[in-house]
């Protein structure tokens, strides 16, 4: 156990979530909805909706933040899509980017090798069915196309499976159109795809997704040191975001399990209602990606180090976190069901989701108590005043009471209610989603309060 992750949780899921109530509250909310739906939809792709893509946008600027801004020697990097074929050619995907793949000849069910047991698949018995099981295959993941009119090897193009190629061929650019010198890092947030055999888990496993990657380039004799600086760094990312650290844990590569291109390599696992899933990897890559792309590209990718009179090809310390697996961990996370009054009434329940106000898609709802008598007029003003600052709702159908639960159930942090004493004395309510605890605010001073409790926000719960 390494000495920065003192938990130890216990194997099962214990938390309020499971996965049928996380998609339920996802579409019912506007957070993802199955891509194609009016067609039946398209495996393993997902839309994400108005609060959907304000929390994936959210998750992507806290992540950009931690690596680039508070990170003198980062900087960011959009690479393209579709990249010359030859650079999957040098990065080992053509040849070694391959799932096991067994079919039930049967029921027609498919399988990756490696994820059904070891006694299914040395009898060539379907774990479904009982089925006869076909011979284990290699089945690349990789999206082949085409481009131009063409259709034959000439044209030839595939849509990156991951992002960091794109990083490792600009390596060179970035070093002379920035004066970067090592160590420094090159980040990105892009889509990558993968024609996964078996999705899965909501959005968890899909064919379409976006990847939030950083390389940083060490020098060679360093990169043990930077390994463990970076996955220091990378646990206390997720503290600052109030996940449940309870549910975080790390876990080694084991010599079946590394990469090619590997030295050593962590994951740090979340505990899904699903069980433990890898949510975030931090790898030593070593020289291999820029030697590969040295040799076949044919240009010298040694970076000359000036000051000390040397040259060397770079190790690579690598981190690389899922975008839309991170959406799924925190809404999973923050899902909570609370009984607010002792009546044992269906009424009495809420489901809230319990976001760190810097991640909720919305931060602030404005609630007039009533429609009439110039409330309406007065919350208006309100939110005007706070949409420069903060992204706001506004909502008045309804009771309050309702009200109040529709916000907790999309996990807005601040509600603001409007009543006749407001239009008196010039004060607001504010109400804590958390503690559902409401206090006067002055109307002047309501932005700098809010701005106040973001900034000290602890999760109670």
């Amino acid at each position: 156990m390494s000495e920065f992750n003192e938990y130890c949780p216990a194997e099962q899921y214990t938390g309020k979530a499971t996965m049928e109530k996380i998609t339920s509250l996802a579409k019912r909310r506007g957070f993802v909805f199955q891509s194609s739906e009016i067609y039946g939809g398209q495996s393993g792709a997902w839309d994400y909706g108005p609060l959907g893509i304000e929390l994936k946008n959210r998750i992507q600027t806290q992540w950009w933040k931690e690596m680039t801004m508070l990170h003198d020697n980062i900087v960011g990097l959009d690479a393209a899509i579709l990249m010359h074929p030859r650079t999957w050619e040098a990065s080992g995907h053509v040849e070694n980017f391959t799932d096991p793949l067994v079919d039930c000849k049967k029921c027609k069910s498919r399988f990756r090798a490696d994820m059904i047991p070891d006694e299914n698949l040395s009898a060539k018995k379907c774990p479904d069915c009982g089925g006869e099981l076909t011979d284990t295959r290699k089945f690349n993941l990789m999206f082949k196309s085409h481009i131009g009119p063409a259709e034959d090897t000439a044209s030839v193009i595939y849509l990156r499976p991951e992002t960091a190629q794109g990083i490792y061929i600009n390596y060179k650019n970035i070093i002379q159109s920035s004066r970067m010198k090592i160590p420094f890092g090159i980040a990105q947030v892009g889509k990558a795809f993968r024609n996964e055999i078996v999705t899965k888990n909501f959005i968890f496993r899909t064919c379409e997704f976006e990847q939030m990657e950083m390389q940083y380039f060490v020098k060679p004799g360093t990169d043990d040191e930077w390994f463990n600086e970076w996955r220091k760094q990378r646990w206390a990312y997720y503290q600052k975001l109030g996940v449940k650290m309870d549910h975080l844990r790390w876990h080694q590569h084991g010599p079946d399990e590394l990469a090619h291109y590997a030295k050593d390599a962590y994951d740090i696992q979340y505990l899904f209602p699903m069980g433990w899933r890898e949510l975030e990897g931090v790898h030593n890559r070593t020289d291999y990606d820029l030697s590969r792309h040295s040799q076949y590209s044919g240009k010298d990718m040694q970076y000359i180090d000036q000051d000390n009179n040397e040259r060397y090809i770079p190790y690579i310390i690598e981190t690389s976190a899922g975008l839309t697996r991170n959406v799924l961990m925190i809404l999973c996370d923050a899902y909570d069901e609370e009984q607010i009054a002792d009546k044992g009434n269906e009424d009495d329940m809420r489901t809230v989701l319990r976001f760190h106000p810097a991640l909720a898609p919305v931060t602030v709802a404005i609630l007039p108590l009533m429609k009439k008598d110039g409330l309406a007029e007065f919350a208006q003003d309100i939110r005007k005043e706070l949409q420069d600052d903060y992204s706001t709702d506004y909502d008045q159908s309804g009771a309050i009471g309702r009200r109040y639960r529709r916000q907790d159930e999309a996990g807005t942090p601040f509600c603001v209610t409007v009543d006749y004493q407001s239009k008196e004395d010039g004060t607001v309510t504010l109400r804590f989603r958390d503690s559902m605890e409401q206090v006067r605010v002055p109307k002047a001073e309501l932005a700098a309060r809010l701005r106040q409790e973001i900034k000290s926000y602890k999760r109670i719960k």
